[in-house]
């Protein structure tokens, strides 16, 4: 086994076992989605109970899947902001009260429509009407502008294209499983690398994506790397972890195969290390819970 010089200073264990519990909560909570009984008012953005995981887990039970995944995307692209809630997502995706919706059959038929609207409604959607809806924190960076090549209009017409209808994501998943096999890591690392089509989403928006298809059943596909040759945080925390310095020159692609032998023994998945280690680094310590 690895020696682990992260975890020796004092309290420094104590705060990662917190940080992987706190991470195991996370992902069983959207077990919870997936699993339980929701309110249908989950699906409607005209309602104050939107909510776009426990839409895309009630879309899927009704076999639309192309919405799940659609639902899932554009939580993920907004995010869920720590006071806003979901409301960014709400009104893009309710079209601010409609009528109609940007659900998959809309946008996926006309992409260009939506930069059109989203136009017109930019101002509005930025708080013009005093209405506050940002992106999370992992987000914050994105843009709403209509004619920026990364605001939100870009992103969307560069999802539609990477789908290609009239091919749906359950033919996406097939063409998949013909070039990879089923193997539910190796399919997750060829749309990892496929999704880099996509605008805007770069490590943690493809990683945050892909494995929240996975822990909603929507994908079979599950993380097997933390992709930390991309990463910042995570990169710093497994240089924390593994050499005691977060600032040290070991390699993403050397750490990504010491995480691997740390969850051969830990056994909770890439998903939880990657999390875990990320919140880590930032407070070693000292336990504090972080919100995406």
């Amino acid at each position: 086994m690895q020696q682990l010089p992260g975890i020796h200073p004092p309290g420094h264990l104590d705060c990662l076992v917190e940080q992987l519990v706190e991470s195991l909560r996370r992902i069983e909570f959207v077990h919870w989605v997936r699993d339980n009984l929701h309110d249908p008012r989950r699906m409607d953005p005209h309602s104050d109970l939107f909510d776009p995981l426990r839409a895309a887990a009630l879309r899927l039970r009704r076999g639309e899947t192309d919405e799940a995944y659609w639902l899932t995307f554009i939580a993920t692209h907004f995010g869920k902001h720590a006071r806003d809630g979901w409301r960014l997502a709400r009104d893009v995706y309710g079209k601010l009260g409609g009528p109609g919706l940007w659900d998959w059959k809309t946008i996926s038929a006309n992409p260009a429509a939506f930069r059109v609207w989203l136009t017109a409604h930019e101002r509005r959607l930025s708080g013009g009407d005093g209405v506050s809806r940002r992106f999370s924190n992992h987000r914050k960076y994105e843009s709403l502008k209509a004619s920026s090549a990364a605001g939100t209009a870009a992103v969307f017409d560069s999802y539609v294209q990477w789908v290609r209808p009239p091919r749906t994501h359950q033919d996406l998943i097939r063409d998949a499983h013909k070039l990879v096999g089923q193997n539910p890591k190796e399919v997750f690392n060829h749309l990892y690398v496929q999704m880099n089509a996509v605008s805007r989403f770069g490590r943690l928006g493809k990683f945050d994506y892909l494995t929240m298809l996975g822990k909603l059943g929507i994908a079979p596909i599950d993380p097997g790397s933390a992709y930390l040759g991309e990463a910042t945080g995570p990169l710093r925390g497994a240089r924390l972890l593994f050499t005691g310095n977060a600032h040290s020159a070991l390699s993403g692609k050397i750490l990504d195969q010491s995480l691997l032998t740390l969850d051969d023994h830990l056994q909770v998945g890439m998903q939880t290390l990657e999390d875990a280690i990320c919140n880590w680094q930032k407070s070693p310590g000292k336990f504090i819970s972080f919100k995406g």
